[in-house]
């Protein structure tokens, strides 16, 4: 029996992904509103190279929904910069293989 390939590539896609989604759903913003945004964010991104579909596909999903949440208010753009920050941090101090966890960022 063959195993289907993963639908994303990494944990955090999946994860971005979901987030959005559910914003989507409670009634934060239209997916016409997002997948224009997303576009415009894809098109600049493809301007410096060929978009791969994986890693840069997210990082600009994830890049496309921190300035959507800064300019819409629902997060504080420092607030956002300063999470992503200490999520670096934490994933750089983490063993391969073991979960990340937010809290490693301060040791």
């Amino acid at each position: 029996m063959t195993r289907p390939e993963p639908v994303f590539e990494a944990p955090w896609h999946a994860q971005v992904f979901a987030l959005t989604v559910h914003l989507n759903e409670s009634g934060q913003f239209s997916w016409g509103d997002w997948a224009a945004r997303f576009g415009a964010t894809l098109r600049r991104h493809g301007l410096a190279r060929e978009l791969n579909g994986g890693e840069d596909y997210f990082a600009a999903w994830l890049e496309t929904l921190e300035v959507f949440l800064a300019e819409t208010g629902l997060a504080d753009s420092g607030d956002v910069a300063a999470l992503r920050d200490a999520w670096e941090a934490a994933y750089l101090r983490t063993p391969h293989g073991a979960p990340v966890r937010l809290d490693d960022a301060a040791g």
